[in-house]
Formats: C-alpha cells, sequence, structure tokens
C-alpha cells in the first residue's frame, strides 16, 4: 500500500473536518444535539466558547481548524498540521452579480448566425393567446 503524502492527509483532514462540522452543527441547531457522537458534542461545546469571544466567523474557523488538526493526526499525519493553501480569488471581473444574471447570461453569448437574435415566446404570451382561442371557439361554435 502506498504512503500517503503529509499533503494528501492535510487535504483529506481539512475536507473531512469542513464536513463534519458543518453536519454536526446543523444537527444542533435541528435539537439532535443529544444525538451526536461524544467528541462532536465536545467540538460543539468548545465551539460555544469560541463564540462568546470572538465573532461567528472567527469561531467557526478556529473550530474548524481545530477539528482539522486532530484528524490530522488521526490520519497518520507526521507533525503539526500544515495550513492549508488559500484559495485563490476569483478576478473581479469573473464575478457575477445575482442580481445581474440573466445580462451577463445575455452578454456573454454570441449572437446568432442569421444575424437576428431569436427571441424566447413569454408564458403570458403563449395564455394570452390560449385565452383568445377558447373565446374564439366559445362565439364560432357556441360551446
Amino acid at each position: 500500500m502506498p504512503k500517503r503524502t503529509s499533503a494528501s492527509i492535510a487535504k483529506k483532514a481539512r475536507a473531512k473536518a469542513e464536513a463534519d462540522f458543518a453536519t454536526w452543527l446543523m444537527m444542533a441547531k435541528l435539537g439532535s444535539f443529544d444525538d451526536l457522537p461524544a467528541d462532536a458534542q465536545a467540538w460543539l461545546m468548545s465551539y460555544r466558547t469560541h463564540l462568546e469571544k470572538m465573532p461567528e466567523s472567527e469561531a467557526t474557523q478556529t473550530a474548524i481548524r481545530e477539528v482539522y488538526r486532530a484528524y490530522y493526526a488521526q490520519m497518520g499525519g507526521a507533525g503539526e498540521a500544515p495550513e492549508p493553501a488559500r484559495e485563490p480569488r476569483p478576478a473581479e471581473g469573473a464575478v457575477v452579480d445575482l442580481k445581474n444574471v440573466r445580462t451577463a447570461k445575455l452578454a456573454a453569448s454570441a449572437p446568432s448566425p442569421g444575424g437576428r437574435s431569436k427571441r424566447p415566446v413569454s408564458p403570458f404570451l403563449i395564455f394570452v393567446g390560449m385565452v383568445a382561442a377558447l373565446v374564439a371557439l366559445k362565439f364560432a361554435f357556441g360551446f
């Protein structure tokens, strides 16, 4: 069996710590704190003490870091658990505001080869057309 590197152990430990902590926190918020394993309850109690000292985002990151260090040691990591590499932030132009998603999609799409863009038919227009057809049938055939 090949020996895992400390980088791969760190990556797996970090992912497991983040997933487990999120799961524990959600279960605790839903009222299932007593159903959690004893170690999970201890981590959440530690998180609660962190919340008293710092903002929620910092307390969460601190608690995840503590769980990560414990998992790193359990998975066979040697020495101190390395800090994970930060994900590079996306370029400023690549970020799309949720309010502007439709316009961003339209701007990104290429124009059609015929020169005319094909506009989708609104569901409201389809409904109005169906109502008009039913009214015309009623008057024409006396339904």
